[in-house]
């Protein structure tokens, strides 16, 4: 079986749908997919993956399944460095960076900031959902692998986001989420691409044979959007930074807490 899981084109966030560009993305990205033999289709119900979707949908004459589950991963945390909340997956690299549980595939939501903003919970509760669907479709998770009860070369697509694209690529391959969130870019409109692999009979494993794959984009002379990453230089004011000031006894203690 083939997984695509794909980010919603160039976000327009006030209004929950996609600029300009993205539209023009998700059109390249609709010739594309268009051209594969996809099984089922799965969509956030949020409106900048629904309309992403669209185009695809419409060219193919087929229909998604709409899941809350799919919507963008937003569980909320008080991270070290400034007041307030943030999404969960919003780290400085040299605050998430200082501890070492976050690199491990278990203990990654162990600090008392995930655990207050019951992360790993929601973490659960999308990779559940996320199984039951394999398992409609024939894999059954047992253990860190899957039972290949229905085995077949059949397609799927999953229209979203970029932090729960993250969360689900993270369960199938038995990594931390937090090294996906903070090291791997995905592009407004990139694909994913995940396939099982049944070296014996009955078990299957995934493998990621791409991430961040904007190759319809290029074949069209298209620039990747930016909305994927911070600015490469600080002192590039026309790209996205996090210039957050925190106050002294916050600056103290990002970065130095045991327990984060």
């Amino acid at each position: 079986m083939k997984l695509l899981i794909i980010r919603h084109g160039d976000p327009d966030y006030s209004i929950d749908s996609l600029t300009e560009k993205g539209w023009r993305e998700a059109a390249f990205l609709a010739e594309r997919l268009s051209r594969l033999d996809i099984r089922a289709f799965y969509v956030s119900t949020l409106g900048r993956a629904k309309d992403t979707a669209s185009l695809t949908l419409q060219k193919m004459n087929r229909r998604a399944t709409e899941c809350e589950w799919l919507r963008e991963f937003s569980p909320r945390i008080r991270r070290p460095d400034k007041p307030g909340d943030s999404i969960a997956w919003d780290w400085l690299p040299q605050d998430w960076t200082a501890h070492e549980d976050f690199y491990h595939k278990d203990r990654w939501s162990d600090c008392s900031v995930m655990q207050a903003g019951r992360v790993r919970e929601e973490y659960d509760r999308v990779t559940g959902e996320f199984d039951r669907v394999l398992a409609a479709h024939g894999y059954v998770r047992s253990g860190l692998l899957y039972r290949a009860e229905h085995p077949s070369n059949d397609t799927i697509a999953f229209f979203c986001h970029f932090g729960v694209g993250c969360v689900l690529i993270s369960h199938l391959l038995g990594i931390s989420p937090m090294v996906l969130w903070h090291t791997f870019c995905a592009a407004p409109s990139s694909v994913a691409s995940l396939v099982t692999e049944e070296r014996r009979e009955g078990t299957a494993a995934f493998r990621m044979t791409s991430y961040g794959d904007i190759s319809h984009l290029y074949a069209h002379g298209e620039e990747p959007a930016f909305a994927a990453r911070y600015c490469e230089c600080f002192r590039n004011e026309d790209e996205r930074r996090d210039d957050y000031v925190s106050a002294p006894a916050a600056q103290e203690k990002s970065g130095a807490d045991k327990d984060c």
